[in-house]
């Protein structure tokens, strides 16, 4: 597995993706010392539903880091036309480069991206033909996580047993309430936020249709029939085997759009 990785360097894009790396943090770190390990060194959780909480914030993680350092799918200044697809082809009127139809030019990172669907500041990267399964993730997995931590919020003062062993002079039993109340305002925060965008890059996607053809009224009949939605997630993940659909360490290879969508999974 080789996995290119592609920095955009602007420091308001930096600003963005550190809220994003704090807001996790915060609740990697502190709902698992204020909730989880109390409740489960007294017998009140399983381990299960610790091991679940950590897997879902690697994923998230995980998701996040190749989002913002995988390549969108940036052209290079001297592609190879096959002479068969010249006619899909179009000079870029910002870096006189030739590019594919369904390309656009990003001027916060300076180059054209294929299929970009929108350049996304809060992880520091164009969303592009390469990147956009990446992104989906990212919604997908921050959805679950912050769903997670606010039902573990809510169980703490709601449902679980009373704990018995605490250090009432530490500083998270002393400031419990506060820490748990920033974690459900940032729970809630991300999962509306997350939920909304997940919607809107799914409709997209099945569709056919990127963010920016969208804000252009462009007209997807122009670029083919609708299709299936396994074959429009399968285009867009660069494969058809649905697990590896939610695998963010892994390549992606370009699926041939003429071959018909076979279920594997």
């Amino acid at each position: 597995m080789k996995l290119r990785l592609h920095f955009v360097v602007d420091p308001m894009g930096w600003l963005c993706i550190s809220v994003v790396f704090g807001i996790w943090l915060y609740n990697t770190f502190f709902v698992p010392k204020l909730v989880l390990f109390p409740h489960y060194n007294e017998g009140h959780i399983p381990w299960a539903i610790v091991v679940c909480y950590y897997i879902a914030s690697g994923l998230c993680l995980a998701a996040l880091f190749r989002a913002s350092t995988a390549d969108p799918g940036r052209l290079p200044a001297d592609p190879h036309i096959p002479h068969a697809e010249r006619e899909h082809w179009e000079l870029c009127n910002k870096c006189n480069l030739m590019r594919p139809k369904r390309s656009h030019h990003c001027s916060r990172c300076g180059h054209c991206v294929r299929r970009m669907d929108h350049h996304c500041p809060w992880i520091n990267n164009c969303v592009g033909e390469d990147n956009h399964w990446l992104f989906l993730q990212l919604c997908f997995y921050a959805q679950v996580l912050s769903l997670f931590t606010l039902v573990l919020d809510f169980c703490q003062y709601y449902y679980f047993q009373p704990l018995t062993g605490l250090d009432q002079e530490k500083f998270t039993t002393r400031h419990e309430l506060a820490l748990l109340r920033i974690s459900a305002l940032m729970g809630v925060v991300m999962f509306g936020g997350m939920s909304s965008l997940f919607y809107t890059q799914m409709t997209g996607i099945l569709s056919d249709m990127t963010t920016i053809e969208k804000m252009a009224h462009f007209s997807n009949e122009t670029y083919g029939a609708k299709r299936s939605w396994q074959w429009a997630l399968a285009e867009v993940c660069g494969t058809r085997w649905k697990l590896l659909w939610l695998i963010p360490l892994r390549s992606r290879q370009p699926l041939n759009a003429s071959h018909q969508f076979r279920s594997h999974v």
